[in-house]
């Protein structure tokens, strides 16, 4: 599946993708904020990551932004599910593009996904010395849980503590919850009602 925002295509991951994806992840101040990349982050880590990618993961997408010339891949974005069965949002976004809204914006995309396959509610965590990943999941609708827990980073290299935010999505059909924009989407997802909630991503 496809979807386009106002500055991004969001898409699947291929393994063409691979040195573009290595480049934008590979700065140890992205990695370390994350819990399952590790580092140094390889192209051959990129080429693993691309591989769990398929058609069966609808909620996983790189960011890729849209220019007229130059399009660039600049983050990934998607849903993960954990093992007490929530579902996760996860992000980051490579460095020269800190600051600029391009997480909040793809977030915002995801929140409508959400809906649309009837996740019902969302998680998401940051480590404690990444406050400006809070600052998004505040803009996004996400509302602090008040529980720290300690969460392993392959990045660091040792478990280290997160503060935890949750966020209700609203059922299809109601599009004026907290913090939601129009996205346009090129291609609505159907997937059974078995199959709703029941995606991964697998987290650089």
């Amino acid at each position: 599946m496809f979807a386009r925002t106002e500055r991004l295509l969001l898409r699947p991951g291929w393994q063409e993708d691979a040195p573009a994806l290595a480049r934008a992840i590979g700065d140890e101040m992205i990695v370390r904020n994350l819990a399952s990349a590790p580092w140094p982050y390889s192209e051959e880590d990129a080429r693993t990551f691309l591989a769990s990618w398929s058609s069966a993961s609808p909620s996983r997408f790189l960011m890729v932004q849209r220019t007229a010339s130059n399009p660039r891949i600049i983050g990934c974005i998607g849903m993960d599910r954990m093992d007490d069965g929530s579902v996760e949002l996860g992000y980051w976004v490579a460095r020269p593009f800190w600051g600029l809204g391009y997480a909040t914006e793809a977030g915002r995309h995801m929140i409508d996904l959400a809906r649309t396959m009837g996740i019902r509610n969302l998680v998401a965590s940051h480590f404690v010395d990444n406050p400006a990943s809070g600052s998004v999941l505040r803009k996004l609708g996400f509302r602090p849980t008040g529980r720290e827990v300690v969460r392993a980073s392959r990045g660091r290299g040792t478990p280290a503590p997160t503060i935890e935010y949750a966020r209700a999505i609203a059922a299809p059909g109601n599009d004026k919850d907290d913090a939601d924009d129009p996205v346009a989407m090129l291609g609505k997802p159907r997937w059974p009602a078995e199959m709703r909630d029941d995606w991964r991503l697998q987290a650089a």
